[in-house]
């Protein structure tokens, strides 16, 4: 007999046991609380992700990632110029050093702002809720 995938994935049979520390257990309990699920919920979730069966992230979530890493790098490589400028006795100019440091500025809050977005559609991908 063929059961669909949600009546399957519904009928929890089969148990893991896992041991934790009262300190690592109450950060889990807390971790879950903040996704607005139960530990066994938020465990099976998280096992899921992580042995591959379910991603992670989402394909515009790993597309947002790859292009603020390449400008990290970007960025990278012109304070890397600055420094070597530095080194060998060149002042670089106000503007390169302004523009560095805006775009280094622009890039992380942007990161941290992604990164922001990214966990709440997790968490809410975790639930249930989609994305």
């Amino acid at each position: 007999m063929v059961h669909s995938t949600s009546q399957a994935s519904k009928r929890k049979e089969k148990v893991v046991h896992i041991r934790f520390s009262p300190a690592e257990y109450d950060a889990l309990e807390t971790a879950a609380s903040a996704a607005g699920m139960t530990v066994s919920a938020f465990v099976r979730s998280l096992s899921m992700e992580g042995a591959g069966v379910r991603p992670f992230l989402g394909e515009g979530d790993r597309l947002m990632l790859g292009l603020l890493a390449d400008g990290m790098r970007a960025i990278g490589g012109n304070l890397n110029q600055i420094a070597r400028a530095i080194n060998t006795g060149t002042v670089p100019t106000e503007g390169d050093l302004t523009g560095s440091i805006k775009d280094a500025h622009s890039v992380a809050t942007t990161l941290a702002s992604e990164l922001a977005q990214m966990t709440r559609r997790s968490a809410a991908a975790r639930r249930g809720e989609g994305a």
